[in-house]
């Protein structure tokens, strides 16, 4: 079985650009005439379709990389991400009694340690521990992860704010540190295996959703039998997870010598940091990161303010948490349709186009938020449940597609050597945007006077969000015309430190 961290995936006497592709086709040749005939059926080719995906992905790539894909994206990224946000709502709205704007900030905090991505990655990629790169780092993960949750599960009325938002912090902590060490199995295999980028990142997609439909749909359960401050403990299973992955999840051993470990540590932490400022200067590296990072910061979070919304009694349609959970499971359900979308129809699409439409589409669908708002739904005679669904589902599948794009290109940015801490330095511009977002709409909320009780002015600040987000569409132009990295793209070549060389696969490089 190859291996996923060291094993080279491209055949090193074939130079040619269309290698990978050309090597997937070999392993994969046409089946004879009497398994075609059997496909015909198109039910069964249907309900096949996944298993032949996934073992295909297998064969490619090593087995136990797609089970950490379905342990962190699966699970951490999924499920626990979406509990997290469902069981984290109610119990600052009802354990602690805060406000939504202060909320609002508190979110933005969770963000922080995904900010910090590239120092998990620079760990991950030039701090290995006894000859292993990524292994320690799931256990690593897994262990904050447990014990964090356990301590606001069990503090009962001793914890305190500022206890408790430590305590979420260092939860989100774990699901990021996990997060970058799979995040470079996967950018490095996306740069030696280009074919299959998509089909990785369209796998994270499936398993992201399926994890936070699950997530999404039990979190209003456990919120109502056990409470908030109890459910939040359920968080140390799928942390425990990541501890069992850091020991199964194969990886070549480099080195048992621990001295010349962190000798070599210490001149590859140079090496590392100096790539990544040099790669992070070319134009089709920091442009993209840009409309990255402004597309989400434009987009302000309302969510604590209509979150409040939907629960009161009074002035909103007083949601259950139940129902709660359940609309949230709908969309994770819609967010699965807008991965096989964008995997069957738009996944060749020039990056440019496709992100256009989408972000256009994401801005006017926002109006659908600003109609249940000022209750236009029953106007029209769509009750509050079911015009909810709707909104929901139409944002998930747009947001899917308008960012799948950008996920694939970031993957294929990445110098081979120090893919780790470069992708997480893209994905930290992501977390940096959310951040950047919840904290723009806590201040937006905090200045229409949005609180517990008053919602007079929610309506103008979802406006101003919509308006924002149609405002992105200004600087499109810093997002490459093309369906894939072109091939006078340039990088840094970490052996040679030259930069007049392409962003590929060192075996590829020969051909620029």
């Amino acid at each position: 079985m190859a291996n996923l961290e060291n094993q080279n995936l491209i055949d090193s006497t074939d130079h040619s650009p269309d290698t990978t592709t050309a090597a997937a086709i070999q392993h994969h040749p046409q089946p004879p005439p009497s398994i075609t005939s059997k496909q015909l059926n198109p039910i069964a080719s249907l309900i096949l379709q996944p298993f032949q995906w996934l073992k295909m992905l297998s064969s490619e790539l090593n087995p136990s990389f797609i089970l950490g894909i379905f342990v962190v994206y699966g699970l951490s990224h999924g499920f626990s991400a979406s509990f997290f946000k469902v069981v984290t709502d109610y119990y600052w709205k009802d354990v602690q009694n805060v406000q939504p704007s202060k909320v609002q900030v508190f979110i933005g905090l969770y963000h922080i340690p995904w900010v910090m991505k590239p120092i998990w990655g620079l760990m991950t990629d030039v701090f290995p521990v006894r000859g292993y790169k990524r292994r320690p780092y799931f256990i690593l993960a897994g262990v904050v992860g447990v014990m964090a949750a356990i301590t606001v599960a069990e503090g009962g009325a001793r914890v305190g704010v500022g206890a408790a938002l430590w305590c979420l912090i260092a939860i989100a902590a774990g699901m990021a540190m996990a997060d970058v060490t799979i995040d470079a199995c996967i950018a490095r295999n996306s740069i030696e295996m280009k074919a299959l980028a998509p089909d990785m990142q369209s796998l994270c997609g499936v398993c992201s959703s399926a994890g936070a439909l699950i997530g999404y749909s039990t979190s209003g359960f456990f919120v109502h039998h056990l409470g908030p401050q109890i459910a939040l403990g359920l968080l140390a299973i799928p942390a425990a997870s990541q501890i069992i992955l850091g020991f199964v999840i194969y990886e070549k051993k480099t080195s048992d010598d621990s001295s010349s470990e962190k000798k070599q540590a210490i001149e590859n932490l140079g090496g590392a940091l100096k790539g990544m400022y040099e790669t992070i200067q070319f134009p089709h590296v920091w442009k993209p990161s840009l409309y990255m990072y402004i597309s989400i910061a434009l987009s302000f979070s309302t969510h604590e303010g209509q979150f409040y919304w939907y629960t009161d009694p009074k002035a909103g349609p007083a949601f259950s948490q139940e129902l709660v959970g359940m609309v949230h499971a709908i969309g994770a359900l819609a967010s699965i349709f807008g991965v096989l979308i964008y995997h069957k129809l738009f996944k060749d699409y020039q990056f440019r186009n496709l992100l256009f439409y989408a972000q256009l589409v994401y801005g006017l669908s926002g109006m659908l938020d600003l109609m249940f708002i000022l209750r236009w739904n029953l106007i029209i005679g769509l009750p509050d449940y079911l015009f909810v669904v709707l909104e929901e589902s139409v944002s998930r599948i747009v947001s899917r597609v308008r960012w799948m794009p950008m996920m694939v290109l970031s993957t294929t940015l990445c110098p081979i050597g120090i893919e780790g801490t470069f992708f997480a330095l893209l994905m930290s511009i992501d977390s940096l945007g959310s951040l950047s977002s919840k904290w723009g709409g806590a201040v937006i909320l905090h200045v229409f006077h949005v609180t517990r009780t008053d919602f007079a002015n929610l309506w103008v600040v979802i406006l101003i969000r919509n308006f924002l987000r149609i405002a992105t569409l200004s600087f499109i132009f810093l997002v490459p015309n093309t369906d894939r990295l072109e091939s006078g793209s340039k990088s840094v070549d970490l052996e040679t430190n030259s930069d007049n060389v392409q962003l590929l696969p060192l075996k590829e490089r020969h051909d620029v």
